[in-house]
C-alpha cells in the first residue's frame, strides 16, 4: 500500500504513504493513485480531494531505485512519466496540501493539483540536474507559467530550493499556514469547495485551467457558454432563489 485513503464528509483525503523511501513517486503508487482518484472522480457526492504527505515530507522526488538503470529505449518505451498525465485529467478539483519537502518530482506533483497550500516548514525545488537529469513530470512547464520564467530558470539550473514564503510570493502556492494546522485549513477549503453545486465547481475548474490554454476572447467565450449551461441545471434555480429568499442554498449536484 503506498497511499492512505480517507473520507471526511464530501472530501476525500489521499496521503502519500512511502515513510522509508520518503514519499518517492514511483509506478505502483501512480497506479493505486490514479485507481483511487478516478473511483471516487465519478461520486457525484465527493466534492474535493486533498493529496498530501506526512510533515517531514511531502514527497521527495521521483524513485530513483527504479528508474537509475534504465535505458533510453526502456524510458521511450514506456514512456516514463507519461502516465501522470492522467491526473491532470481528474474533474473534480484537487487540493495539495505541502508539508516540509517537495522536491522534483514531489514538487510537480503539486503543481499538477489545482492548487497548494503550504505550511511554514515547506521547501520546494527541482533538482533534477544534480542527477544529471532534467524534469520529466512537467516541472520545466508548469513552474515557468506559475513563477515566471527568470525564477524557474533560477531553481531548474542551480537546483536551490524555495521556501514557503517565497513560493507564496512568486504564486507557486496560495496559502501558508502554520506549521501543525496545515491539513486543517486545507480541509476547511475543501469542504467549502464540496458544499458548492458540482457541475459548477468542475465547469469552474475547466475555464480557470482553460486561461491557460486559450486566448483571453476564447477563454472568456468557453466561460460565457458554461455558464449558460448552468442554467439547465437545478442547483442553478436552486442557489439564486436561496438568494432571493436569503437562506441557504442546499445543492444537489443535479
Amino acid at each position: 500500500m503506498t497511499i492512505k485513503t480517507e473520507v471526511d464528509g464530501n472530501v476525500v483525503i489521499i496521503r502519500l504513504h512511502r515513510p522509508e523511501k520518503r514519499n518517492a513517486l514511483c509506478t505502483p503508487l501512480l497506479e493505486e493513485l490514479m485507481d483511487t482518484l478516478t473511483h471516487y472522480d465519478a461520486d457525484p457526492n465527493v466534492g474535493c480531494f486533498v493529496v498530501t504527505g506526512s510533515e517531514q515530507v511531502f514527497a521527495a522526488g521521483a524513485d530513483i531505485h527504479e528508474m537509475a538503470d534504465m535505458s533510453y529505449q526502456e524510458m521511450a518505451a514506456t514512456d516514463y512519466f507519461g502516465g501522470w498525465e492522467a491526473f491532470t485529467r481528474i474533474r473534480t478539483p484537487i487540493v495539495a496540501a505541502v508539508s516540509g519537502y517537495a522536491l522534483g518530482g514531489g514538487c510537480e506533483l503539486a503543481m499538477m493539483c489545482d492548487t497548494i497550500f503550504a505550511a511554514e516548514s515547506a521547501l520546494f525545488g527541482q533538482p533534477e540536474l544534480t542527477i544529471g537529469v532534467i524534469p520529466g513530470m512537467g516541472g520545466s512547464q508548469r513552474l515557468t507559467k506559475l513563477v515566471g520564467k527568470s525564477k524557474a530558470m533560477d531553481m531548474i539550473l542551480t537546483g536551490r530550493m524555495m521556501d514557503a514564503v517565497e513560493a507564496e510570493r512568486a504564486g507557486l502556492v496560495s496559502r501558508v499556514v502554520p506549521d501543525g494546522q496545515l491539513l486543517q485549513e486545507t480541509l476547511e477549503a475543501a469542504k467549502t469547495i464540496a458544499r458548492y453545486s458540482k457541475p459548477a465547481v468542475v465547469l469552474a475548474k475547466e475555464c480557470v485551467l482553460n486561461a491557460e490554454k486559450l486566448s483571453v476572447e476564447e477563454g472568456v467565450r468557453m466561460e460565457r457558454r458554461a455558464f449558460h449551461g448552468l442554467f439547465a441545471t437545478e442547483d442553478q434555480k436552486e442557489g439564486m432563489h436561496a438568494f432571493i429568499e436569503k437562506r441557504k442554498p442546499q445543492f444537489t449536484g443535479n
